[in-house]
Formats: structure tokens, sequence, C-alpha cells
């Protein structure tokens, strides 16, 4: 553990390591950088998610030379979907720039075997370490970070000339430079918690708009539960809603429970059957902080905002956008200091909008149309009838195409993300 007062360098300092950071530092350190990842927890620890990965996420792993191939991260062959009364089982699409699975995986484990990658590809992992503020100079510009380190809380500083928030939803560091998230954006909250249940090896996640025996209620929407069979005896079972000042204020945990209440008592989804308690946490959507980059900090996952408004995906967006930010900084650090080196990391903010901002803003046309029961309703029952509807609405909420490459509806799908503005 570092002393009282402790200064240390790095060509770039990562700050955390969910996802998007160890993301960041793994390609970082894969360009030849010193890369410094400061984590305020000791790993493994508890995150809130659903922890389900897409064929995004898993193709994301994959291009880090994540093996995802043992038991230790059980496959998906797709979602079953509950809506309209109905329900119908929709494998992932088979596309060439895509897998054709998905995966699933505690945060608990999954963020500590990314932390110990990115460790592995020569990045410095430093946990138990809380960032509180930049460290600025004489012309405002972020230089580092100040921080506290163990249990005795000893002060440290961390310089380097560019500095990655990946701090989640919090954003001190974003905060401390007055970029706030923004309230015309949507903000998810999700509560979940393990079940021992019977369908913990289910080849299919199950994703249900229905959440009373009446179908989508406006207490409920717009919001959607879930039930993903981990592998491991248990199963993540939760519920994503709009933040309540979207909403009706209504009881998220009570939705929840009134709806697993709708299953057999022999699948184990109730009460009886928990083996942890209730957590919540919240999504920021639609990239609702920025610019994702200024005076020297980028921004990746949860502190940008990047989580995908169509289903509530943050893993995969989180690892892409930390990939983006990696590679931002090794072209930003091979330029001198200046106009030039600033010119680069302008690049940033593009970036992410240019590549997930039209996909975005088609998920708060989703998001408006789910505030709808009469419409999810509808939809679902229609959807879930035809096939070749409930394929195409799966690749579009999944962002999950082969684009002008791929068939008709790929085709047509590159269309419309092209004339939609970027968020």
């Amino acid at each position: 553990m570092v002393g009282n007062g402790a200064d240390h360098r790095a060509d770039v300092v990562v700050v955390g390591a969910g996802p998007a950071g160890s993301s960041a530092a793994w390609h970082l350190a894969q360009a030849g950088l010193d890369v410094a990842v400061l984590e305020k927890a000791e790993f493994p620890r508890e995150k809130v998610c659903g922890d389900g990965l897409t064929p995004r996420g898993v193709k994301a792993l994959q291009d880090m030379g994540v093996d995802t191939s043992s038991a230790d991260w059980p496959r998906r062959r797709g979602l079953r979907v509950h809506g309209g009364g109905r329900v119908a089982e929709v494998d992932w699409p088979r596309l060439s720039s895509w897998p054709d699975h998905g995966l699933v995986r505690t945060r608990r484990d999954l963020d500590a075997q990314l932390a110990g990658h990115a460790a592995a590809a020569g990045a410095r992992l430093v946990t138990g370490t809380t960032v509180g503020e930049p460290l600025l100079d004489d012309a405002g510009r972020v230089a580092g970070v100040r921080a506290v380190a163990g249990e005795d809380r000893e002060p440290v500083t961390w310089r380097a000339p560019l500095v990655v928030s990946a701090e989640g939803l919090s954003g001190r560091l974003a905060k401390s430079l007055g970029l706030l998230r923004r309230t015309d954006r949507p903000l998810g909250v999700a509560v979940r918690r393990y079940v021992r249940s019977r369908r913990s090896d289910d080849n299919y996640l199950d994703i249900a708009f229905d959440l009373t025996a009446q179908g989508p209620t406006r207490d409920a929407m717009p919001g959607y539960g879930w039930i993903f069979g981990m592998g491991d005896g248990t199963a993540n079972v939760g519920y994503g809603l709009l933040d309540t000042r979207r909403g009706t204020g209504a009881d998220r945990k009570a939705i929840l429970r009134r709806w697993l209440d709708t299953f057999p008592a022999e699948d184990g989804l109730g009460e009886d059957d928990a083996v942890s308690p209730l957590r919540g946490a919240g999504l920021p959507m639609a990239l609702s902080r920025g610019p994702a980059y200024t005076r020297g900090l980028l921004l990746a996952g949860d502190a940008a905002g990047t989580v995908n408004p169509c289903n509530g995906e943050g893993i995969s967006y989180a690892l892409e956008s930390g990939r983006m930010a990696a590679e931002v900084v090794a072209d930003a650090l091979t330029e001198p200091a200046g106009e030039r080196r600033e010119a680069v990391l302008q690049r940033y903010p593009v970036l992410l909008r240019d590549q997930l901002g039209r996909h975005h803003r088609l998920g708060l046309g989703f998001l408006a149309l789910l505030a709808r029961p009469a419409v999810v309703r509808l939809a679902a029952a229609r959807g879930l009838r035809r096939p070749a509807l409930a394929d195409a609405a799966l690749r579009l909420m999944g962002n999950l195409t082969d684009g002008r490459d791929g068939d008709a509806l790929d085709r047509a799908l590159a269309v419309l993300l092209r004339l939609t503005p970027a968020t």
C-alpha cells in the first residue's frame, strides 16, 4: 500500500475497474502505455446488474482476448419474451458480424476477471483507493487525481496527462468539472436479487412486459422484468423501470414480487427462494453526460451514460466505450501536448455519437412507446405471433445487424439508423 502523501505517475490514469475501466486499461496496456487503474473496492465485489451479455457483449470480450469457452461462462441461446398474453422463444440472430449466443456471468466474477485480465496485460491495478477530485494544473486542465488509500485513508496523488473516468453513475470527476447528467435523458432504475431456482440452467433468458395477470400496466411501464438462469443453481431475477420522476412512483419491489408470484412455486422464484437481498441501481442512458471529453478527462461507460435505452444493456457499451477511449488516448499521446493532441482528443465524443447516438435515439422512441401499456400489449401480441417480426425487433433492440452487408432486414435497419439523428 502506498504511503502518506505518496505521489505516483503514469501515462494514463483510469478511475474505476468495472467493464469500462478494465476495457480501457487493457487496450491502453496493449498499446504499450503505462496505465494505472484505481478502484475503490477490493475484488471480488458486488454490482447490481442483470448479469446477462448479449452477442454484442460477447464480441467485445472476444476482441479483448477473453476466453469464454469454459463452463464458467454459461451460454444462452436467445430470449423468451412474455408480452400481450403470449410467450415466444426468439434465438439470437445468426450474423457474420456477431456471435450467435449470449452469456451469463455474475458481475462479482466478471468484473474481477476483467480487472485481472487488464493487469495481466500490464496495467497497474490499485484497489482500495477512492478518488476524490481531479488534480488541476495552472490552466485548469486535469493532470491527475487526488485519492485516499487503504483503511487509514492515506492521501495519495496520481499524476497523468490524461484521465479516463469509468466511475459509473456517480461520476465525481465529471461533476467536479461541471459535467452533470442531462435530466432530459432517461434514467433507468433496476432492482434485482438471486434466487435458488430450477430455471438456473435455462437456455433462454426470460424478458417480460406482462408483469401482472392483466398484462402491461401504467405502474409497470416503461419497464420490464427478467429471469436469467446463472447456471450455478441460482437465477438473477429483477425489474427495470424509468426513474420515478418520469413514472408514477409505483413501488418497484412490489411490482417485482407480484410478477414473480405469477410463476409456479416450484420454479423457485419467490421470497422464500431468495439467497441475496434485493438491491437497486441507476442506469444512465442515451449518452446522458457530456461532453465525453474535456480538459484532459474522458468519460466511459455509465460515467458517460452509455446504457442502451432499447433494452437497458450496459456491459457491452461499457466495454466498447472503454475501447474507444483507449484508442483515442493512445493516438493523442503520440502527439505533443497542445493543439494537435487536443484535436485528437476531441474526436472521442464524436466517435461515441457516431457509434451509439443513432441507435440510442431510436431507443428514446422505443421508451416513449413502452409508456403506453395498450400499445405494448397490442405490439407484443401481434409481434410474438410472427417469427420474422420478433427477429427484427431483437436485432433492432440489441443493435445486432450486419448493416449494408447483411440481408434485406439488415439493410432496412441500416437505412433506418442512417436517417435517425444522433442523440
